[in-house]
């Protein structure tokens, strides 16, 4: 007899909650199929009556994780003014509790090496995933015209992305609290100074070597 729809639905749930679990804590590479089924309770043969490969589950968790951290980041924002929108956002994800709460923080810490050395396979959902926050981030910023905007918030990302990655890899010593901090008076002293503005050298053909 086949699953009713509802169990389905919830045996899917249970492997996207494990699953989320355990790329927050371990990567792509450490979220092997066995272990997310077993921490769903489930058995591993199971699993490909929901997703067809582990590369579709990541992608799915990627966008799920994604829109979690939206929802948190922007909740209850509507009413306050763009630099103080800008300081809760940073403090809420700069802070010492995100850095320690690696199983229902952000999961892009633990990916985006990955994706840049060796599961290239998940960038165009990491780039989808980006472009979402971007634009959500970007109207909760001081006014600018919508290019400013959107290297503003590109930036503000990456200087939280950054952050939170060396303070969680820095966990326990005193230079984790610090770089937390200074991320944070960075991204806030950028945009209440002024749009962070393109740089046009910048933009020119040049190569780094060493």
């Amino acid at each position: 007899m086949r699953a009713k729809p509802e169990q389905k639905s919830r045996t899917r749930e249970a492997i996207l909650a494990s699953a989320s679990r355990l790329v927050r804590e371990r990567g792509i590479s450490g979220a092997r199929v066995a272990d997310v089924m077993k921490g769903a309770g489930l058995t591993v043969g199971g699993f490909y009556a929901h997703f067809a490969t582990k590369e579709a589950l990541v992608d799915d968790v990627l966008r799920r994780t994604a829109e979690e951290m939206r929802r948190r980041l922007f909740a209850g924002l509507e009413d306050r003014s763009p630099l103080e929108r800008l300081e809760r956002i940073l403090e809420r994800y700069l802070s010492a509790s995100h850095r320690d709460e690696v199983a229902q923080g952000c999961p892009f810490p633990a990916v985006v090496g990955e994706v840049a050395t060796g599961a290239g396979e998940h960038r165009a959902t990491l780039q989808e995933v980006v472009e979402l926050l971007a634009s959500e981030l970007g109207e909760k910023l001081p006014d600018a015209s919508p290019a400013s905007r959107r290297t503003n918030a590109l930036a503000v990302i990456a200087i939280m992305f950054g952050g939170l990655t060396f303070a969680r890899a820095l966990r326990g010593t005193a230079i984790s609290d610090e770089i937390l901090r200074a991320c944070r008076a960075f991204a806030r002293r950028g945009l209440r100074d002024g749009d962070v503005v393109e740089d046009q050298a910048a933009r020119s053909a040049t190569r780094f070597t060493y």
